[in-house]
């Protein structure tokens, strides 16, 4: 199970975030720091893209200036998670060229919408690029 999506920039700012399990204000604050203090440190060509984390599994993709983080339970699958990032990217590739921090900043609303079809309570629910792309037209069109 997914226990948080984090997207942040590389001076830490959290540009997405996204809580399937409960935590307190100061414990998210705390996570988020930890998290990127963790991810990046590390060492881009020589150190994998899974990451112990406390009790769990951090999964993280770096493209241009943003870290990608999911935290997973240890038994999952990291390498379904590391596809399912590169999908939810190349899903936001599709809508807006070449996705940058500010297409997440400014088009939030739309870029939560994605992550909501993507994964459903802290699980994979679709992973059809274009079956994710259709049902954002047609709740581009309901707008």
């Amino acid at each position: 199970m997914i226990r948080f999506i984090l997207v942040q920039n590389r001076q830490g700012k959290t540009r997405l975030e996204k809580w399937y399990s409960n935590y307190s204000e100061h414990e998210r604050n705390k996570l988020k720091a930890e998290v990127h203090r963790t991810v990046a440190s590390r060492d881009q060509k020589h150190q994998s893209n899974f990451v112990e984390f406390h009790n769990h599994r951090i999964v993280y993709r770096r493209y241009a200036g943003l870290f990608f983080c999911f935290c997973i339970d240890t038994n999952d699958n990291e390498l379904s998670l590391l596809e399912a990032i590169h999908l939810f990217v190349e899903v936001l590739d599709a809508y807006h060229g070449n996705v940058c921090e500010l297409d997440l900043v400014f088009n939030f609303y739309w870029v939560y919408s994605v992550l909501d079809e993507m994964f459903l309570a802290g699980e994979i629910q679709e992973t059809s690029r274009s079956v994710i792309l259709s049902r954002m037209e047609q709740l581009s069109a309901l707008e």
